[in-house]
């Protein structure tokens, strides 16, 4: 198993934590859990540092005075908290500052999402965002050109913006439907 090659120029390019995996160890090693929850207490208490734990939710957050080493549940944490991440900066399309007077410009321009969002996914956040009419339509593009719904943001990086320099810039369009 070890001698595997994962990447052939980047091997710690796909390893990350996997919780479902550690759950299963923990479980399967009797003893496993404490003996690491202990070195990471010693490793903390050997440094001086403060173990930042953020809670579950606010009723059940724990005293941290009376008990600073207390484990964080992860089967309820965010599911996409350990993708990679993506920096866009999105810019209305076709408008010069000047003429932007009757039209919503996005406040927050720039984003950070996962790999795993769809241009879809940030459609519909930006359409929340600039509060966009039934009567309006939101368009993604990128140098001009509309981007397919179902597109991720690794597969829209890796296709178009790879080699260059952070945050990757998209442009979108508000525009009135057409009639039916």
């Amino acid at each position: 198993m070890c001698n595997i090659k994962i990447h052939e120029t980047q091997p710690l390019l796909n390893l990350k934590l996997d919780r479902v995996m550690q759950d299963i160890v923990f479980k399967l090693v009797p003893g496993l859990q404490e003996s690491e929850e202990k070195r990471i207490r010693e490793f903390y208490q050997s440094r001086g540092l403060d173990r930042v734990i953020q809670p579950v939710n606010e009723a059940m957050t724990p005293d941290l005075a009376s008990s600073p080493y207390t484990t964080f549940d992860h089967s309820k944490a965010h599911y996409y908290r350990y993708d990679e991440q993506v920096s866009l900066c999105l810019e209305r399309h076709g408008s010069p500052l000047g003429k932007e007077k009757g039209k919503v410009v996005l406040p927050q321009k720039y984003v950070r999402c996962s790999v795993r969002a769809e241009i879809r996914h940030l459609r519909r956040v930006l359409c929340h965002r600039i509060n966009v009419l039934d009567q309006q339509q939101v368009q993604i593009l990128f140098d001009n050109e509309p981007l397919p719904e179902h597109m991720t943001m690794k597969q829209l990086w890796l296709s178009k913006w790879y080699g260059k320099p952070t945050p990757m810039v998209l442009q979108y369009s508000v525009r009135d439907k057409r009639g039916r």
